[in-house]
């Protein structure tokens, strides 16, 4: 009952806080002409969007820092250096995607910094979490528990860390092209990662790494009541890139490396449908969707954004709880 009713403290906090966030930061936003600037090929519908303000990953990732920091101040947590290592790739990311985001409205386009520039720089973060990872005692090995299978990859691990946490904080961004698709979508994935998180006695700090869990779910509703449709405010770079890694941190630091694949199904679908359109009208001059990603191709089928959204947030549920059953039970 206790470890319940550290899950609801921590995501009412995170909830309150946040929705103060967005009651501040939006008109603010506003008030600077930080809007986005959407792209014609998406769609027509899509143009009446064209202007509302980016940067709102803030609204969800400044109080998550700051609550952990009160729980801190009241002796409710210990900063456990396993989340630290899960503030620090949060935070890292998310500093690297309000560069991004800041450099778009400037340019007044969506080019924002270089694939190249912004690749480095993720795998420049990568490297340092693998680094502070191994120096604390951390294991490069992959593990399937139920079917007893252990793989000790060696420095290859550092490149399997390198593919993670670049890879979820791309396939987060990539799918953030609806409102409230990859804010709830996250917020399902940290369901399952917070209670694989507290299943895990054996790694230090675990119950904080629960808990930054479960006040960024709560974060993550305060949020949603800004973002979904028709959103008010969008993510940007700055909330989708600090998700993406700090889901792939925790995937890690739990030893549930392979279960983020279902985790984040979702993520990776539509990650995937981008790469097979874009192999596929290089090399054979062809679509295979009518439109990258996934959501896009729903709505050029004429889809609704909301009905999209529902049925993407229930195959996402389906696949968390698929995972917490395996991780938590089996």
């Amino acid at each position: 009952m206790l470890v319940l009713a550290k899950a609801a403290m921590a995501m009412m906090l995170g909830f309150i806080l946040s929705i103060i966030a967005g009651l501040i930061l939006i008109p603010i936003l506003r008030k600077l002409k930080c809007g986005q600037n959407v792209s014609k090929t998406i769609g027509e519908r899509h143009m009446a969007k064209n202007g509302t303000p980016t940067l709102g990953g803030l609204i969800f990732i400044i109080p998550t820092v700051l609550t952990l920091l009160l729980l801190k101040i009241k002796g409710s947590i210990d900063l456990e250096y396993n989340l630290v290592i899960v503030l620090f790739v949060f935070v890292a990311y998310a500093l690297l995607g309000l560069a991004d985001d800041l450099l778009k409205i400037k340019c007044h386009n969506n080019k924002g910094l270089s694939i190249m520039f912004k690749l480095l720089c993720q795998m420049g973060i990568a490297l340092v979490f693998f680094y502070i990872y191994i120096s604390n005692g951390g294991s490069p090995t992959v593990e399937i528990s139920s079917l007893g299978f252990e793989m000790d990859l060696r420095w290859f691990y550092g490149l399997f860390i390198l593919f993670l946490l670049v890879g979820s904080s791309n396939a987060v961004n990539i799918t953030d092209g609806l409102d409230g698709l990859a804010g709830g979508l996250s917020a399902i994935a940290f369901l399952a990662y917070g209670l694989l998180a507290w299943n895990a006695r054996w790694m230090h700090g675990n119950q904080e790494v629960g808990i930054f869990c479960f006040v960024l779910i709560g974060s993550l509703l305060g949020f949603l009541l800004f973002n979904t449709h028709p959103a008010k405010v969008f993510m940007g770079d700055t909330g989708s890139l600090a998700l993406g890694g700090a889901l792939a941190a925790i995937a890690i630091l739990t030893k549930h490396e392979l279960l983020l694949a279902v985790v984040g199904g979702v993520f990776v679908i539509e990650t995937l449908s981008s790469l097979i359109q874009m192999i596929s009208i290089i090399y054979f001059k062809k679509k295979i969707f009518r439109m990258a990603p996934l959501h896009h191709h729903f709505e050029q089928l004429g889809w609704s954004e909301g009905d999209i959204v529902k049925v993407f947030y229930v195959a996402g549920l389906l696949l968390t709880m698929a995972a917490i059953t395996y991780g938590v039970w089996l």
